[in-house]
């Protein structure tokens, strides 16, 4: 197998096999367990970006998100974020990151409302859902922080970030600026009813299904944590005080609508947020396995772990009121509509962990991690928590990098990626 890997990363990847455990010293895993989450480690942190980041003849690096060969803006950014340490001693991954940078630049100037592209740049999914917009800056900012590499942000990624501003600040008023329609959306593509909050519309959910309601409360929420990136690298890199300034405002107005229409009461839990609104005193009450979630807030940074609402919200997600929370002979976790009733996804699996304060709940969802292991030693899309056999997407590489970002971070390894807390 070709292997992108540099001679540093082959030796520190040779040492990991000593001892790569998930689990801090004095917990108790069993043994076989253990196994099976070293081997998934390994596998995981080698091919999520050695089989699926190629680079591209202009320079840049296509990243595939496996068994679906398309660059997705979101799934790409995920798949390189636990490699942003390991690339301050290793230029050949730094290379592909800057070039993971550059490429998804020349996507959101092709279209700012395609989610997917073809290695040929062309269109190959045009469902706009803000994240596709946001997971470029998260990852930027997170490689500049660790880096301080400024070449990353050349004269293209900023008219891109201009260009992410300007279709956020558009999506704020859908119904009166925005062109973007879709054959999947209710009235004739324009998507159902909304009345203006500050926060931004999407037609999509992160899991690249329609919302129900056009305005996505984690997605949202992602959008205020990427703002105060942005304003950081207008401010710092380019000394750009207006756009600074712009992105500066547009989180304050889309946060002051998250915490006014984005919350409501559930009956034995308490005041929690809602999935989707519509600001007309609509709300879907539900999360999604897919991230940003509802169950991803501290990880991508908008609140806490230890947030009182927050805590509440998790104990909604995480319990028979979500719809898609399921049970199973092996597993329990965040499922999703895009899949069949009863499949856990390895993805939700991976954030409750990141965002558990309890080491019983952290062996728990390790051990459903590893009874997903059905001998190829990866991370699926999804699993039926009855029977881990049946499962949908063989190579996913985002639920794969998103593990291997879990361990590096129980491990505390400084060469991990920092995550916004």
């Amino acid at each position: 197998m070709k292997r992108l890997l540099g001679l540093f990363t082959a030796l520190l990847l040779a040492t990991l096999l000593i001892a790569v455990s998930p689990a801090h010293a004095g917990e108790t895993l069993s043994a076989a367990v253990t196994a099976t989450l070293d081997r998934l480690y390994l596998t995981a942190f080698d091919e999520a970006i050695g089989r699926h980041a190629t680079t591209q003849s202009d320079g840049t690096t296509y990243i595939s998100t496996g068994d679906i060969n398309a660059d997705w803006l979101r799934d790409s950014s995920a798949i390189v974020r636990p490699y942003i340490g390991l690339s301050t001693h290793d230029p050949h991954v730094a290379a592909k990151l800057r070039g993971v940078v550059a490429r998804q630049a020349k996507y959101i100037l092709i279209d700012p409302y395609a989610n997917a592209f073809t290695s040929h740049y062309t269109v190959a999914e045009r469902k706009f859902e803000i994240d596709s917009l946001l997971y470029p800056i998260w990852f930027a900012a997170a490689y500049y922080r660790q880096t301080h590499d400024r070449s990353i942000f050349t004269p293209e990624v900023r008219r891109a970030f201009v260009r992410v501003l300007g279709v956020l600040r558009d999506e704020q008023h859908h119904e009166r600026r925005s062109k973007y329609r879709h054959a999947q959306l209710a009235n004739g593509g324009l998507g159902s009813p909304v009345k203006y909050t500050g926060m931004v519309w999407t037609g999509f959910r992160s899991s690249d299904d329609p919302a129900r309601y056009q305005f996505n409360i984690p997605e949202n929420m992602f959008a205020v944590v990427v703002m105060h990136d942005l304003t950081n690298i207008a401010r710092d890199v380019w000394n750009d005080s207006k756009m600074a300034d712009n992105a500066w405002g547009l989180s304050v107005e889309i946060q002051r609508g998250i915490e006014q229409n984005g919350t409501l009461e559930l009956k034995g839990i308490g005041r929690i947020y809602a999935y989707e609104v519509d600001g007309l005193g609509h709300a879907n009450v539900m999360d999604d396995a897919n991230i940003p979630s509802l169950l991803s807030i501290p990880y991508f940074g908008y609140l806490p772990a230890g947030n009182s609402l927050y805590k509440t919200t998790r104990a909604f997600v995480l319990s028979d009121r979500n719809p898609y929370y399921f049970h199973g002979r092996y597993a329990s976790g965040v499922g999703s509509p895009h899949t069949p009733h009863g499949y856990v996804w390895p993805l939700a699996l991976c954030v409750q962990a990141i965002t558990a304060t309890d080491d019983d709940e952290v062996h728990r969802v390790l051990g459903y991690i590893a009874a997903s292991d059905v001998g190829d030693h990866r991370l699926h899309e999804s699993f039926d928590a009855n029977w881990p056999e049946q499962y949908t997407r063989a190579d996913f590489a985002w639920p794969n990098a998103l593990y291997a970002e879990l361990v590096l971070a129980r491990r505390d390894e400084p060469r991990m990626a920092q995550s916004a807390r």
